[in-house]
């Protein structure tokens, strides 16, 4: 019998490090972790080719949409859930809490249920530069969610000059084990 460190919502958003989710999801598996894949809907527009074998490594389907009203919930309940990478406008609609998309919506509704959260967010230096993502960020951090920015956290880089390859995934999924208890 396999023991689990929880139930992890993993859920990312439409940019390059979400292309290595597949990586993120076996090394949450191997620290214990039963992993549910939630997407933005361009994200699963740029994973559909993986779509498919992304449900077969964590055994649940891929949600990137609300199921419909009085339809069972096909995932198992969320111990953890990490938003990662979490764009410009994810970070943004979830602080004003404009749930149109399933990921905003779940996380939105986590923070008055409790959940313990971790963000850390993929955007350029550009798109820091509006108001409205420090905000945000600090609203997020308010309402108790770990956003992981800035020092210790995703550092932007210039646009045009991002590194998906570097993008700290290791930070996120180390936010995790800290936040159930489980190291």
């Amino acid at each position: 019998m396999t023991t689990t460190s929880g139930v992890l919502y993993l859920f990312g958003s439409a940019a390059p490090p979400v292309f290595d989710v597949a990586n993120v999801i076996q090394d949450a598996q191997t620290r214990g972790f039963d992993v549910c894949l939630g997407l933005t809907p361009t994200a699963a527009r740029w994973l559909e080719p993986q779509l498919v074998e992304l449900e077969r490594l964590t055994g649940h389907p891929v949600r990137s949409e609300y199921k419909m009203p009085g339809e069972p919930d096909v995932w198992p309940k969320a111990d953890v859930i990490a938003v990662a990478p979490a764009t410009f406008n994810t970070v943004n609609a979830w602080a004003l809490g404009i749930t149109r998309d399933f990921v905003v919506g779940v996380v939105a509704e986590g923070i008055g249920k409790g959940i313990p959260l971790v963000a850390m967010p993929c955007v350029n230096a550009a798109y820091v530069q509006h108001h409205r993502f420090e905000r945000s960020v600090a609203e997020l951090r308010d309402m108790g969610v770990q956003v992981l920015y800035g020092e210790g956290g995703f550092v932007p880089n210039q646009p045009g000059q991002g590194k998906p390859k570097e993008y700290p995934w290791h930070l996120v999924l180390d936010a995790v084990q800290e936040l159930t208890g489980r190291r």
